[in-house]
Parts: C-alpha cells; structure tokens; sequence
C-alpha cells in the first residue's frame, strides 16, 4: 500500500465539512471536564510544587511513546545525583525526558514575551535536541530535507506517512499559526485541530510528537483554559496509540477531521477527569503529610520539608530542605524523624556519597500503579 501523503489545501477544513452533530454531545463533557480541572488547578497555592510529579511523568510518558524506556523513578533518581545508567542508551533516553521538562519550561517562560509561536518552538526544538539522539537532526531549524514517517529505517516508498515537503513548509506553518490564533466556534476542537495539523506537517526532522504534545497544554494556558499548562494527554494517547496513529492518518488520507475530532475531545474529557482525581489525591496527601510531618517535626521548617518532598519526591539526603532554606542540621534531624515511616531507601550511603531516597507514596499517585514500595 503506498503511503499516505500531506493534504495539500485541505486546512484549515471548512466548518461545514465537520460533522457538528456528531460532535456537539461531547464537545460539553469535555468542557465540563476541562473546567473542573482549570477550577481545582485555581484551588491550588502552589500548583509548580504539588503537580511537579505529574509534570515529571508527562514528560516520560510523552518520551516512552517515541520509543524511550526511562521511568519517572530513573529520571528522578538521576537528576537527584544517582549513579549513571548501566547503558548509553538509558541515558540517553533519561536526558530526553530532562530536555522535555526544561523545553516545556522554556517556552512558558518566554510565552511572557511572545504569542505561541513558530519561533518558540524553534526554541523548544533546540533544547529538546541539546546531547541527545537526534541531536544532529538540525537543532531548532524546520526540515530542509523530506521525512517519512513509519517504521524505524522506512523509506519514502514504504512508509506510512509523508508529511508536508520542505519547501511548502513556511507557507503551511504561517496557516497552521494563523489558525491557531485565530476565533473559532469551539476551542476545544480548534486545539485537536492545531495538534493533528502540526503533527502532519511535521515541521522538524525530528522530535515532531513531543513537541505536539507539548502545544496542548501550552495552548490551553494561552487561550486562559487553564491557569498553569499543566494538562497531560500523553497517558490516554499512549493507552490508544493505534487509534491515535490511525486516526492523524485518516485526516490525510480521507480528510476525516470529524472522525480525528472525535477521538480528540474523548480523549480530552477522560484525561481530564484522571488528571483531576490525580490531583485531587495529591493535594490531599499534601494537607495529610504537612499535618504529619510538622507533629513529628516539632520545626518552623515542617511545611518547608513537605514542600521540597512533593518538588523532589527522590532526593539526595544532603539536599533535603535545602532550597527552601531549611538549615543543615533542622534537616537532619528532621530526617531522622521522619525516614522509616515515610521514606523508601534508594542508595545507601557510602563514603562521601549520600544516601538518596524516594518518597513512594507520592510517585505512586504520579505513576497511577504501585511501583515503589518498601515505605
């Protein structure tokens, strides 16, 4: 079967070729469900420290459906100063969830600056790329060459996608923001339709999926859906690959944006109301354990403590407290208070390497699974 090719002229789609109908009865629930998480989202005093595991695990999630095999535990421990991976590979894998996290971060940061942007993923781009595989895959540039998309070492004769050619591609970026900016009669459509656009002109040689998952969040936060872009779909879209995949293909193939449409916003209201029970259960271990820790604590720097266990939820025992400016020995002692009931060891500590822990109830919660254990 030849490959399917980009749909030349074929976007933005006209309204009346979408079946809105068909669409209407779960454009609400999906809206209900997105607001319900914007409103818990509002809920929360400090939404970078208690949803920063379910940021962390976004980035795996969306890294393991291009192919990486790091765990939200791994990445973790990592990044706490833990020993390198046995493989190259595993490391390679574990700087690109890192890179994901600090692109995301980026351009929220420069989102202050600019509109949601070509030019700001170009930016994302590069600092996904930095040291990792693909690396040479001209680094925050759009293609200048064809790509295909299929399996690993297809050709342009056998592969199952051909996204749009290079020298049409400025012209098919400029629609692709024009649309993204522009007023439509729901957004939440609008966004599925943004997401499989630029996933079909897959403007970079490669990193293409991370960064359209990327944009979801990013666009909720910019059209004022969500006070934080915290809004993770990685987890439904990995559970449904094959739908997902086929369905990105049928716009293509068949100019079915009704069918992608729909997949879409099911998609949306089922990770929103996982998203939400998340995060409900994080803020409520939060309130449960700053009570918990500050009658054990007996310290001034109790909620301090809590707050550096839900940022760094597998840390080094020297670090404990340490960017909330909880003195070295309060955090000690503190440690000592709290470590068999509540702590997972992760690394003994030898020498002048600390031991690391991980707090497991809390990556749990993030994982959705029981993975640590030990507590």
């Amino acid at each position: 079967m030849p490959p399917v090719k980009y749909h030349h002229g074929k976007f933005p789609p006209p309204n009346s070729e979408i079946d809105w109908a068909q669409l209407v009865p779960l454009i609400g629930p999906a809206t209900m469900a997105l607001g319900e998480f914007k409103g818990l989202l509002d809920a929360i005093p400090n939404p970078m420290v208690l949803l920063s595991p379910l940021s962390a695990q976004e980035a795996v999630l969306s890294s393991r459906i291009e192919g990486t095999q790091a765990t939200l535990g791994e990445v973790l421990e990592y990044e706490a100063g833990g020993d390198e991976p046995d493989s190259i590979e595993r490391l390679h894998d574990i700087q690109e969830v890192l890179n994901y996290r600090k692109a995301i971060a980026q351009i929220t940061q420069r989102m202050n600056e600019l509109p949601l942007c070509g030019r700001l993923l170009k930016e994302a781009h590069a600092t996904l790329m930095s040291g990792v595989r693909g690396k040479d895959k001209d680094a925050g540039n759009y293609k200048k060459t064809p790509n295909a998309i299929g399996t690993p070492g297809c050709t342009m004769e056998t592969a199952k996608f051909i996204p749009i050619e290079p020298e049409a591609l400025d012209d098919g970026m400029a629609k692709w923001e024009h649309y993204m900016h522009s007023d439509q009669p729901n957004i939440l459509v609008q966004l599925g339709l943004v997401h499989a656009e630029f996933e079909s002109l897959h403007p970079f040689l490669d990193g293409n999926g991370r960064l359209g998952r990327m944009l979801l969040p990013l666009f909720l936060y910019e059209r004022k859906q969500l006070s934080y872009p915290a809004f993770y779909l990685s987890e439904y879209f990995e559970a449904h690959k094959e739908e997902y995949n086929e369905r990105l293909l049928a716009v293509s193939r068949d100019n079915d944006w009704t069918g992608w449409s729909l997949f879409f916003l099911q998609a949306l209201e089922k990770q929103a109301r996982e998203n939400t029970r998340k995060a409900r259960a994080i803020m409520e271990l939060y309130e449960r354990r700053k009570v918990w820790i500050q009658d054990k604590a007996h310290s001034q720097y109790g909620v301090a403590i809590v707050d550096f266990l839900f940022s760094q939820p597998i840390f080094k025992a020297t670090d404990l407290g340490a960017p909330q400016g909880v003195p070295a020995p309060t955090s000690r002692r503190i440690l000592g208070e709290i470590r068999d009931e509540l702590l997972i060891p992760v690394r003994a500590s030898s020498g002048r390497r600390p031991a690391i822990y991980a707090y497991g109830e809390l990556l749990n919660l993030a994982e959705g699974k029981e993975v640590f254990s030990g507590s």
